[in-house]
């Protein structure tokens, strides 16, 4: 080995030691390999930042913002709502789940279509008794098979297409992954319809931010347009209709409030006082076609800017205290709108407007975003900022689905990079108002981007040290007497294995260009090794700590960290028992 090869592997070791002590944040690892390989003359200041304006970085970026935009119009979340009165039974109702959020992280960033379906899940725990435990790991699990369907499900994807480009100067399409993504994705549900047994149930959940706060429904109000869903229904056949997520405590009707009976058909105008809890209220007002009311929906002349909204909590001193929204002049003094209030130990019957407030109470306020901040301090309320609500958000349907097509459309046709198609598309979705741009920043991972651009100079550097190609060929001493299947899986495991102490990008980073030139020295085409990579990059199933996905349900599943690999060690194997020959025959080598 020479110098620079042996400075190379040692800045590699120090960073996989870091990465796996976990002390520090992965993007913070980065930038010392980065700061590492530069004292160490591996890489040249004039290449340190290279990484920033890589293809990589934009890709990625601008699928977080698209993934966001996705995420906010709505439309996967309703029709992700189709499942919840669907299957009685719970492995039905388990593959209803697991399908949707895999499908969804086809489009949509994992953590995103998981987070969407997780209320959805916990809800079906409640109604069929199960725990939570039984569903959400799988459903963990079941995102991330999703995230191998796509070029965009997932960064390593997008990081085995960059490798693939510099080696060929052709990188993978959007759709190239999909005959092996999908088979494992098929598999994988089909396992976990099963193997869910294999879970604990006696698992707790820990508490929610709602549950520790003791927030009980909201009350809310909405109107009935002409042409919604509950039109000429009656009260019964609505809350039946929405599973008795939502009860009808009053109804104003020309004015006169009255208390509802069962048999009351709702008209066209009716103003419906509903309580539930927010998630629920938001998907029925959204699936019925109902107006919501609140107090004073317009907002002021001037205001300007993003209109969101915001839950918070009455504190003792607050000038909100034994007044209605209307007395204190919410709507006029400080340009914000009350839509929704929680009382603790109460069911609230009156209109918002008229409801009077007390310390404790737990309410949604609708406004500038840029000026609702600003007031809650004078209104003596604190946000609670943990929890994101859509009750009272715009949303723009379709478009944002729409340009998401069309940029995957551009990019399948090969006429148009993809790092142009989806920067051009995030773009797009900005600048209609699909996404605000605060949001836009929100949904951009930064640690994420700033780990890649620090990465990819260190990972350029294995390869114009040759120290890829000397690990390439004590790889390619070892495997000289496998078989093909041999040499793929033995990528395959290494992936898997290193993944959980990494990250998924790091890990291809770093995997992705040793496959290649391991490949090579073999004789074979390096196709069939990069996507081992990335599947094995992107298989996650042992630890809580490996993937977001993973992390996001370790507290509402209750679950130990030797949970994982109950369910996750066969679902591993199966993946690589399957996964080996697939990837062989659809990239033979």
């Amino acid at each position: 080995m020479t110098l620079s090869q042996i400075l190379s592997v040692s800045v590699l070791c120090g960073m996989m030691l870091l990465f796996i002590w976990g002390r520090l944040r992965y993007d913070l690892v980065a930038v010392i390999a980065l700061l590492a390989a530069l004292a160490l003359g591996v890489v040249k200041p004039k290449e340190a930042f290279s990484g920033f304006s890589d293809d990589i970085v934009i890709i990625v970026a601008s699928a977080l913002v698209l993934s966001g935009a996705v995420q906010r119009s709505g439309v996967i979340d309703r029709a992700m709502q189709v499942v919840q009165g669907r299957g009685k039974r719970i492995r039905s109702q388990l593959l209803l789940l697991t399908s949707s959020v895999a499908f969804a992280s086809a489009l949509v960033k994992n953590i995103g279509a998981l987070a969407m379906m997780m209320p959805v899940a916990l809800q079906m725990a409640r109604k069929s008794n199960a725990g939570p435990a039984v569903f959400l790991m799988p459903m963990a699990f079941a995102s991330l098979l999703g995230g191998l369907i796509t070029l965009i499900g997932t960064s390593p994807n997008i990081i085995v297409s960059r490798v693939r480009e510099e080696m060929t100067g052709q990188p993978f399409g959007m759709f190239d992954y999909a005959p092996v993504g999908l088979t494992l994705t098929v598999m994988g549900l089909v396992f976990l319809r099963f193997g869910y047994r294999l879970l604990p149930r006696d698992r707790r959940a820990t508490a929610t931010l709602g549950e520790a706060l003791d927030i009980q429904d909201y009350v809310t109000e909405a109107e009935v347009t002409a042409g919604s869903a509950a039109e000429g229904e009656t009260i019964e056949a609505f809350e039946t209709r929405h599973e008795q997520d939502v009860a009808i405590t009053a109804i104003l009707r020309a004015g006169i409030r009255s208390m509802p009976h069962p048999q009351t058909p709702l008209r066209d105008g009716d103003v419906l006082i509903m309580a539930g809890a927010p998630d629920a209220l938001e998907r029925v007002i959204a699936s019925d076609g109902l107006a919501l009311e609140g107090l004073h929906r317009e907002m002021p002349e001037g205001a300007g800017g993003e209109v969101g909204v915001i839950e918070a909590v009455i504190g003792n001193e607050s000038p909100l205290i034994g007044r209605t929204a209307i007395q204190i002049g919410l709507h006029e003094q400080f340009g914000v709108n009350l839509i929704a209030v929680s009382r603790h130990g109460a069911r609230l019957a009156r209109r918002v407007g008229n409801i009077e407030l007390h310390s404790g109470d737990v309410i949604v306020l609708q406004g500038p975003m840029a000026l609702i901040f600003e007031q809650l301090s004078g209104l003596g309320c604190l946000p609670l900022a943990q929890r994101t609500l859509r009750l009272g958000s715009v949303r723009k349907g379709l478009l944002p689905i729409a340009i998401l097509a069309v940029a995957m459309a551009a990019t399948a046709s090969g006429y148009v990079p993809v790092a142009v198609a989806f920067f051009a598309a995030a773009a797009l979705t900005v600048l209609s108002g699909a996404l605000p741009l605060r949001e836009a920043y929100e949904h951009v991972e930064w640690p994420i981007l700033v780990m890649l651009g620090a990465l990819i100079p260190v990972s350029d550097s294995l390869r114009t040290t040759g120290t890829t190609d000397l690990i390439g060929e004590w790889l390619g001493g070892f495997a000289a007497v496998l078989p093909p299947w041999g040499a793929v899986a033995l990528i395959l495991v290494a992936a898997m294995a290193v993944t959980p102490f990494l990250n998924n990008a790091a890990t291809v980073l770093v995997m992705a260009p040793i496959a290649a030139t391991f490949a090579t020295d073999l004789g074979y085409r390096p196709e069939a090794f990069l996507m081992a990579t990335a599947v094995g990059a992107g298989c996650d199933f042992l630890t809580p700590i490996g993937h977001q996905c993973n992390t996001l349900v370790l507290g509402p599943g209750g679950y130990r960290f030797g949970d994982y690999a109950r369910l996750g060690a066969p679902l591993s194997l199966l993946v690589i028992l399957v996964g080996t020959p697939l990837i062989l025959w659809v990239w033979p080598v």
